[in-house]
């Protein structure tokens, strides 16, 4: 591989590492349900997408269509299960963290 390719995957793999690391910390710190779902199905979506595209630079075949199958199944999922599970807090009537404090509908 040359030294170009190289250093743009190992660029995005720290992307990916990033945004990981910022969606763990958002699970850990956020205060509410809804909070944490925007930091996971965010942050994580960025992170996997870097990752594949790093293995994507990465692979000597070029199956970048695998790759992009990835990419392409990444995105649809990942909004959509935050989707969810924001819903199903919402229908459990979880409290919600405003400014103000908790707010009880």
């Amino acid at each position: 591989m040359s030294l170009i390719v190289d250093i743009m995957a190992g660029l995005f793999l720290l992307a990916g590492a990033f945004f990981m690391l910022v969606a763990g910390v958002g699970v850990v710190k956020l205060p509410d349900a809804y909070c944490r779902a925007h930091a996971l199905g965010k942050a994580m979506t960025l992170g996997i997408i870097f990752l594949l595209i790093a293995m994507g630079l990465l692979l000597e075949d070029l199956s970048w269509q695998k790759v992009a199958a990835g990419i392409f199944f990444q995105l649809v999922t990942i909004p959509v299960a935050s989707h969810l599970f924001c819903l199903a807090a919402y229908r459990r009537k979880l409290r919600r963290w405003t400014s103000r404090g908790w707010v009880q509908e």
